[in-house]
């Protein structure tokens, strides 16, 4: 269990680095959506015959990344939007 805490809070960091531009996510939110990411990169990892969901691959771990940047993408323009509105 920690070690998917740490992989998650791992992955999340990545997403933050590939991702462009100021994200203005905490660490709680970073580490969720690392962990969400790695459930995804798992669950692909696992249709695709490679591994178990909780089992760390190569595929599996690039996947997480890669979804991870989309989540922290659409968290960042969802804040961004809220924001907005709240200005108004």
């Amino acid at each position: 269990m920690i070690g998917f805490i740490v992989a998650g809070l791992v992955i999340g960091a990545l997403a933050r680095l590939f991702t462009p531009g100021r994200q203005r996510l905490g660490l709680l939110s970073t580490l969720l959506l690392g962990l969400a990411g790695s459930v995804i990169g798992g669950t692909i990892a696992n249709l695709l015959g490679t591994g178990s969901i909780f089992e760390l691959n190569v595929l599996g771990f690039i996947v997480a990344v890669i979804a991870s940047v989309m989540l922290v993408g659409t968290a960042e323009s969802l804040t961004a939007r809220a924001k907005k509105q709240q200005i108004r």
